[in-house]
């Protein structure tokens, strides 16, 4: 089985673990942000949580996608602080292409979407 083939989609409206994507170009540059629970907040509980988001850009006509950042969520209860899986980016620049978000529940598993620039 490739890792491919285990990662989650959907509506991002109905399924609070895919994440959403808002990009914007503002004073040339590129404003990424990415949120998990946007319509539906996930929960951010020592037992159930969002662990990480990364977001990649491949830009149009590049064989493969470049890691724009990496957000590693550590704050899950404990002693009542809880971290909320939202994420953002600045790319100096405006670019073509497709920005890509994966992230990753402790229960549910890996989820991904992507939004065309």
């Amino acid at each position: 089985m490739k890792l491919t083939e285990t990662v989650q989609s959907g509506d991002w409206k109905n399924e609070k673990h895919v994440p959403v994507i808002h990009v914007e170009n503002k004073d040339g540059n590129t404003m990424i942000n990415v949120r998990v629970g946007e319509e539906t907040e996930h929960p951010n509980t020592l037992e159930h949580h969002i662990q990480w988001i990364k977001v990649f850009l491949q830009k149009e006509g590049s064989k493969f996608p470049v890691e724009i950042g990496s957000y590693q969520f550590s704050a899950h209860g404990e002693d009542e602080i809880c971290t909320k899986p939202c994420v953002h980016a600045c790319l100096s620049g405006t670019y073509s292409g497709t920005i890509y978000a994966l992230s990753y529940c402790n229960i549910h598993g890996l989820w991904e979407n992507s939004q065309e620039l």
